[in-house]
């Protein structure tokens, strides 16, 4: 498999240049993948089944493709329903069914290890991350016992050998008690949801989450050394305004989490149901959502918060910030991350793994799941194997989503392709955005502008081969 896996940067460009230029937001908004991963997963097909993602599994041994792993493991159970939610996830106060699922679980993760086989030690996990649903929802003594399932069949590097151990929590459900106990399990980051601080808005996402209850949680994982604190926003919501929003901001800027996701609500009622409880009438308008983004932009920014792109931001100093500058950023079903060298091993209904030159997705309902498992096969619902032309293109939007420019010769050399005559029709219309300041296009560079870094999913998707000839995004959110 040819991969770019280090992106060598210029040096003479500032990768935290950011300016928002509205018109061409306003003309250039559209709906379009968030690209955690090309081909996206609506390409998905079921013919990628369970034993075409064993036959690439236990090639890993072969020609050098042995890497180290990441781990994602879904819990998808949520204890209460938040309406803005568009996650896999299970609405459940009965404690009995994360019971079941866990022991499901653990007959995943014993097949996946036997699969992928080798020696203990080069099943290396580098990166872990539990999500969600909420993986709260879980008791510290089931969390202990899942990771010790977990450091059973897969060897997980020390925090000193630069592993990265993080979960999703609810502050609104977690006691100190168990962030020191998730600390011990050996977790070094946790991602918080706020989404929004104003209790107007909570409860019109029926989300209601207090400012104390969060600042207690972030103390707490700062008493307990954990490495890093992420907090979730979004924007969009019903009830929010310029004026909210920035009260919001306020107290997270003052919080100092070390990175801030901040989302795009996108509103799809048509196809997640908990939505249609939403009043549309109390959304902000279009206008609004811009005037919201701007500010939170300009107030991150102004708060030493670095653009990573996408949704993201964060501290000069995290991982994140150092890796984009170094060329080492990466981006996949978790957003951006520093181990672009890993093998993705999903865990638990829904979850999608990344293995060689394949994506492959597990079943999405746990009756389905549970089937395959009692089967003795593994609950492979679809994939997909990458085509040649698949891994350059995913080569392409990575190195743009990541790093807002594109080296054309190291394109060409890693693929062996002429760039101009390959991509003469994407060229073509590259150059409507280059006239528009979203790019620049040189012989040897592709360099999205400070102007187009806020729109670089539609840039992204000149370079979409699948859109190309399927030109129906129902099926996904608008960029901004």
């Amino acid at each position: 498999m040819i991969s770019l896996a280090k992106h060598a940067p210029r040096p003479d460009l500032p990768y935290a240049a950011l300016e928002i230029d509205l018109d061409l937001i306003r003309r250039y908004d559209r709906s379009g993948p968030r690209y955690t991963s090309y081909p996206t997963a609506d390409r998905f097909v079921d013919a990628f089944d369970a034993a075409a993602y064993a036959a690439w599994a236990k090639a890993r041994h072969v020609g050098g493709m042995q890497r180290p792993l990441s781990l994602y493991v879904h819990i998808p159970f949520c204890n209460t329903l938040c309406f803005y939610c568009a996650c896999n996830k299970i609405i459940t106060k009965d404690r009995s069914k994360a019971e079941k699922y866990l022991l499901y679980l653990e007959t995943e993760i014993a097949m996946q290890a036997a699969l992928i086989g080798g020696d203990f030690d080069n099943r290396r996990v580098e990166q872990l991350h539990f999500g969600g649903g909420t993986p709260t929802f879980l008791s510290d003594a089931q969390i202990k016992g899942l990771m010790r399932v977990l450091r059973q069949h897969f060897k997980l590097a020390s925090a000193e050998e630069g592993g990265e151990f993080s979960i999703e929590i609810d502050p609104r459900k977690v006691s100190d008690a168990t962030v020191a106990a998730l600390r011990e399990m050996g977790f070094n980051r946790i991602s918080i949801g706020v989404q929004d601080f104003d209790a107007e808005v909570q409860q019109a996402v029926h989300r209601i989450q207090s400012e104390e209850e969060t600042l207690r949680v972030m103390a707490a994982a700062r008493r307990e050394g954990f490495k890093a604190i992420s907090m979730d926003l979004i924007y969009g919501l019903p009830k929010q305004s310029v004026a909210s929003f920035k009260r919001t901001l306020d107290k997270v800027i003052k919080a100092s989490p070390d990175r801030i996701s901040l989302f795009n609500y996108a509103h799809l009622p048509q196809l997640f149901k908990p939505q249609r409880r939403i009043n549309a009438a109390d959304l902000p308008s279009a206008e609004t959502r811009l005037d919201i983004m701007q500010m939170a932009i300009e107030q991150l920014t102004a708060a030493g918060y670095a653009y990573i792109g996408m949704d993201h931001f964060a501290k000069p100093g995290d991982e994140l910030a150092v890796a984009q500058r170094q060329g080492r950023l990466h981006r996949n079903f978790q957003g951006y991350s520093t181990h672009a060298e890993c093998d993705l091993l999903a865990l638990g209904v829904s979850a999608i793994s990344g293995v060689g030159p394949t994506y492959s997705q597990n079943y999405r309902t746990l009756d389905e799941y549970y089937d395959s498992l009692d089967r003795g096969v593994l609950p492979v619902m679809r994939g997909i194997e990458l085509t040649a032309d698949d891994l350059l293109r995913r080569a392409i939007i990575q190195a743009l989503m990541c790093h807002f420019e594109l080296s054309v010769e190291s394109i060409e050399s890693a693929y062996l392709i002429d760039f101009k005559s390959y991509f003469a029709d994407e060229l073509a219309e590259l150059k409507e955005l280059e006239e528009a300041g979203l790019i620049a296009l040189e012989p040897q560079w592709l360099t999205v502008t400070p102007k187009g870094r806020l729109l670089i999913r539609r840039i992204c998707m000149v370079f979409d081969r699948y859109l190309r000839v399927d030109s129906k995004r129902e099926r996904y959110s608008k960029i901004i």
